[in-house]
């Protein structure tokens, strides 16, 4: 179907959220179809479960649920300012009532004796297969229900997957196991499997197979699983974001007194609020009255608090954290900077790859072949040999040979198995687009604060006038601190050996503190831009020099200043940062610094660390622009921060890392979690994820080699199914040996 062009006043937005798609497959599938509706474009993101749709004039939303229904999935048009599916508490994306989980658990405790009798002759008691045939129905018929629903789905429209061979593979072990009951002679009392290596047993109908069956389904519902827990961190993203939000706020009287509180949804553009020392600022908004120092680190990752007063923009979320303001709101709900930065999180994520969809790939031309051999072994045997029970049992061996438990496992194990040993180095690793991203990263963006630096602010030096003892002249400006809760005050403080109690305290907010200590008045206060050339030499050289946040204090007299040092407060640089600069280099990693910080601190820590390239004074969407911008030169970029205002460009990396220290948006919205607050972790990270990737190959690469070697076999008779249910088995051990040894990582 031709699409029209339209320009973007003709196009309007919309989001809906999609139900039933559990693979890359199912997102192209989708995409296909919302994209033949004339003029619309679509991104479909698995890990939310949703599509954004840009759409022309004249597409209703009925279009658009009926082309995602024509693909056998189901569509809803999201409300405007709603959540999207994902980030409900609730799972809603298994099936039914049922969890998956639940699925899993039940299926593994109903296998296990199914399992054990099946395989182990000394274990056959007289009954067993019956027992079997009775654990095994509900195991594959109910547990495995999520493969055959989707193999369902896939068929209304001629295409296969890894689904699609579970379902033949588990439903041709089970029918051929049932009909032998009832038909043949396995369901005799006292009827034990004859141990047979190659060729038919003496008596193919004596066979079954619910081993293979029960185990199959238990096997992939595990990998199913740990997928499945893996896509739903998205929703974990988006739902921290939004939760960082004020829940309520406190309306200003025209007076700019403080009036009703009321919810956050009922504020209104236009209206006033009050936000007091300590509180989050409710809104976006411009403030009308007071002053304060405002936390905006989540915003700009700045350690140091911004001084607002009256005509200054405020951000919605931010903390006021010494002053009391009165703001008139500029925009609310989904139109602030905070929801903003939620849609960056979801848009970002779209399109994000898992290493699975190999193996789909891989099931999409190996199915059909596999179906075709099947039958070919049939009729072969029926004209060559004349055999019914020979020529249907080498074809049962060749669909349950060709069964892909191990590929099923290939990806989700050596993850288990990788992740698991990096939880013990402190990286959380949290689903494979992790560690298929890693394998690529040339490119890595460091945040400053708190991720290069330990993100506290500390007194890094102190400069004196000739005369001015050092140690007094600390602890008198710490005394005049120490009733403040600024952070650069409380590292004055801490730095101090001794604070004297300080009387007659006086705080201006964002321009400095005031107090008696030992009957000598003294302030302290930030140097004032341009205030250098009137400094003494030696103070003014300091400062050049320095590159940190800088206070000067001295005496009071009579309101006349008399500057007796400056203190040097910095973000302090972790220790081992320098040397996590120089491994990434070696894993041939370029590391570039990417801040909201000011150039100077930015400088200061580069140059500490060995970091050449650095971009400064960054908002959250520069962050995310830059990420983009490395995309889009063709480099593999990875992301490391630890704030909520890293929390786009973690998402919009190939592979984003966040601080365990840090916050939880920023977390939630990466790929990996450096819990040891290391940045050398995230060299150990990348090192990990490669080395897991090279796993996942191998695993899929002598699983897929194991189908190719034994269907021969299996069609020409010299493989009877009970012994394919055991090869079968031993790929599996196979791929799960060759997982674990990751656990000797280091």
């Amino acid at each position: 179907m031709s699409t029209a062009l339209h320009t973007d006043d003709e196009l309007r937005a919309a989001t809906l959220d999609i139900e039933g798609m559990t693979c890359a497959s199912c997102v192209a599938r989708v995409e296909k179809r919302l994209s033949s509706v004339a003029g619309v474009q679509a991104a479909v993101n698995l890990a939310t479960e949703s599509a954004k749709v840009s759409i022309p004039v004249g597409v209703s939303d009925d279009d658009l649920i009926a082309a995602v229904e024509s693909a056998g999935y189901g569509a809803r048009v999201r409300a405007v300012g709603s959540q999207p599916a994902a980030m409900d508490e609730h799972d809603h994306t298994d099936e039914g009532r049922t969890k998956l989980g639940t699925r899993l658990v039940v299926s593994a405790i109903l296998a296990i004796p199914v399992i054990a009798t099946g395989m182990v002759p000394a274990l056959q008691f007289p009954g067993w297969q019956w027992m079997a045939m009775i654990l095994t129905l509900p195991i594959v018929m109910w547990g495995g229900w999520p493969f055959h629903r989707a193999t369902f789905q896939n068929a209304r429209h001629f295409t296969a997957t890894m689904d699609t061979l579970i379902t033949l593979g588990t439903s041709a072990a089970l029918i051929w196991s049932v009909w032998a009951m009832f038909f043949g002679t396995a369901g005799e009392i006292g009827m034990t499997h004859d141990v047979v290596l190659f060729g038919p047993v003496h008596d193919a109908t004596s066979l079954v197979y619910f081993e293979v069956a029960a185990g199959v389904t238990v096997f992939l519902l595990l990998g199913r699983w740990i997928e499945h827990r893996s896509k739903r961190r998205a929703g974990d993203a988006l739902r921290t974001l939004m939760n960082l939000g004020a829940k309520a706020v406190t309306l200003a009287t025209v007076a700019g007194a403080d009036g009703p509180t009321v919810p956050i949804d009922d504020l209104q553009v236009g209206d006033r609020f009050v936000a007091r020392p300590g509180e989050k600022i409710a809104t976006d908004g411009v403030v009308v009255s007071g002053s304060a120092a405002v936390d905006a680190s989540m915003l700009s990752g700045e350690s140091e608090p911004i001084a607002v007063s009256a005509g200054s923009f405020v951000t919605g979320s931010t903390i006021a954290t010494d002053g009391r303001l009165v703001v008139e709101a500029t925009a609310v709900g989904e139109n602030t900077r905070l929801a903003a930065m939620a849609r960056l999180v979801e848009e970002a994520q779209t399109g994000k790859s898992a290493v699975q969809r190999l193996a789909d790939r891989i099931s999409g031309v190996f199915v059909p072949v596999v179906i075709v051999l099947s039958i070919v072994t049939l009729i072969a045997w029926l004209v060559f040999d004349g055999s019914v029970a020979a020529g249907f049992t080498a074809a049962v061996a060749v669909l349950i040979i060709a069964c892909p438990c191990a590929l099923g496992l290939a990806t989700p194990v050596a993850i288990l198995v990788g992740t698991g040993r990096g939880a013990q180095m402190g990286i959380l690793i949290t689903g494979p687009e992790a560690i298929e991203s890693a394998g690529g990263i040339d490119t890595l963006f460091a945040d400053k604060t708190g991720t290069i630096t330990t993100g506290t602010m500390t007194l890094v030096s102190v400069a004196t006038v000739d005369g001015v003892d050092t140690g007094a002249f600390v602890s008198s400006v710490a005394s005049v601190e120490s009733s403040s809760e600024h952070p650069v005050a409380r590292a004055i403080v801490a730095a101090a050996t001794e604070v004297p109690v300080a009387t007659d305290f006086t705080s201006v907010a964002g321009r400095g503190v005031s107090g008696t200590v030992e009957g000598v008045r003294v302030f302290a206060r930030r140097l004032d831009a341009g205030e250098l050339e009137t400094l003494p030499e030696n103070l003014a050289a300091a400062v050049r020099a320095a590159g940190t946040t800088t206070i000067v204090a001295g005496r009071l007299s009579d309101d006349a200043e008399t500057i007796e040092g400056v203190l040097f407060v910095a973000d302090a640089v972790r220790d081992d940062s320098a040397l996590a600069v120089q491994q990434l280099q070696k894993l041939g990693v370029e590391v570039r610094m990417l801040t909201g910080d000011n150039e100077a601190a930015a400088q200061r820590a580069a140059t500490a660390v060995g970091i050449a390239h650095i971009t400064s004074g960054v908002t959250p969407e520069g962050k995310i622009d830059a990420v983009r911008a490395a995309q889009a030169a063709g480099k593999s970029v990875a992301m490391v921060g630890d704030g909520v205002n890293d929390a786009p460009a973690l998402a919009a990396a190939d592979l984003g890392l966040a601080m365990g220290g840090g916050t939880d948006a920023a977390m939630h919205a990466s790929d990996i979690t450096l819990v040891r607050q290391s940045l050398s972790a995230a060299a150990d990270a990348i090192r990990l994820s490669r080395k897991t990737m090279s796993t996942i190959r191998g695993n899929l690469f002598w699983a897929f080699g194991y189908n190719v070697a034994a269907i021969p076999l299996a069609a020409l008779g010299l493989l009877n199914p009970m012994l394919a249910g055991a090869a079968m088995a031993f790929s599996s051990v196979f791929v799960v040996l060759n997982s674990l040894r990751l656990r000797a990582f280091r």
